[in-house]
C-alpha cells in the first residue's frame, strides 16, 4: 500500500541524545538519520531549533540542485533499547 503524504509538510525522525563531556558540561546532540543532518545545543530547544535549520537547509539546496528529496515515515519507527551483559572486566571500562 502506497501511502498518500501531504506534499507541503514532511516529516522527519530526529533523535536526541544527552552527552556529558569531560569538564561536566551537558549538550544535546540531535540527528536527522533520513538526510544525514546533525547539530546540537544546550538544551533540547536549541538542539532542535539548530536541527530544524539544518533539515531546511538540506531540502533548500536539494530543491535547488533539481535533486529528490528523500521523505521519512517517522510513525512507522520503533525506538527501544536492549541490555548487554559483560564480563565485570569491561564494565568497568564502561563510562556513563
Amino acid at each position: 500500500m502506497v501511502k498518500k503524504i501531504d506534499r507541503n509538510i514532511l516529516n522527519y525522525r530526529v533523535i536526541i541524545e544527552k552527552e556529558r563531556y569531560e569538564n561536566g558540561k551537558i549538550v544535546y546532540s540531535a540527528s536527522c538519520p533520513t538526510l544525514g543532518v546533525f547539530d546540537y545545543g544546550d538544551s533540547i530547544e536549541k538542539a532542535l531549533k539548530g536541527i530544524k535549520q539544518g533539515i531546511e537547509g538540506v531540502i533548500e539546496f536539494l530543491t535547488e540542485q533539481g535533486k529528490e528529496i528523500p521523505v521519512d515515515y517517522p510513525e512507522e519507527s520503533i525506538v527501544t533499547f536492549t541490555q548487554i551483559r559483560v564480563p565485570e572486566k569491561t564494565a568497568r571500562l564502561a563510562v556513563a
